[in-house]
C-alpha cells in the first residue's frame, strides 16, 4: 500500500476509510426517514453553529442590559440562564429559537411532530452542559438531540 494513501485514510477518519472499502452509510437522516436535501432534511452543522452564535449573542445582550447591572463579568453567567429559559420557551412552543428561525431551522420530534415540553427541558439542560452537544452520531445529531429524541431540520 502506498504510504500517502494510508496517511490520507488516517486523516480522513474511519468513515472515509470504510466508504473506500465499499460500506454504504447512506445520507444523513436516511435512518429517520428524512429527505436528503431541501425542507425537512437534517440541518447542517454550519447553520446550527451560526444559529447558536446568534442566540448566545442575544442572550448576552439581554443579560448585560437587564440582569448584570452593567457588569461584564456577571453577564456571561446570567446569559447562560437566559439562554436556557429562551430555549425552553421558544423551542417548547414554536419549535425554534430566534437564531434558528433566522437561519431556517426547526427542532422537531423524531416522528415529525412537535417535541414535548419535558423533552425540550431535557434537551436544554444537556445543551447547557455542552459536552453532550459536541458528541455526534452518524446523522449529525448531538447527544442532547438523540437523548431527547429530537432532530434539527431545515424549514
Amino acid at each position: 500500500m502506498d504510504n500517502r494513501r494510508a496517511i490520507g485514510t488516517w486523516i480522513s477518519g474511519p468513515r472515509a476509510a470504510a466508504e473506500d472499502m465499499g460500506v454504504d452509510f447512506g445520507y444523513r437522516g436516511q435512518q429517520l426517514g428524512l429527505p436528503e436535501e431541501g425542507p425537512g432534511s437534517i440541518a447542517r452543522p454550519g447553520r446550527r453553529f451560526a444559529a447558536l452564535f446568534i442566540d448566545w449573542a442575544l442572550c448576552l445582550l439581554i443579560a448585560y442590559g437587564l440582569l448584570s447591572g452593567g457588569k461584564a463579568t456577571a453577564a456571561s453567567n446570567w446569559a447562560l440562564l437566559v439562554f436556557a429559559v429562551l430555549s425552553v420557551l421558544t423551542v417548547g412552543t414554536v419549535g425554534f429559537t430566534p437564531g434558528k428561525r433566522l437561519l431556517g431551522l426547526r427542532v422537531i420530534s423524531e416522528d415529525g411532530g412537535r417535541i414535548s415540553l419535558p423533552r425540550v427541558a431535557l434537551r436544554t439542560v444537556l445543551l447547557v452542559v455542552v459536552i453532550p452537544a459536541v458528541v455526534w452520531d452518524r446523522d449529525g445529531r448531538g447527544l442532547h438531540d438523540r437523548v431527547s429524541r429530537a432532530v434539527q431540520v431545515r424549514l
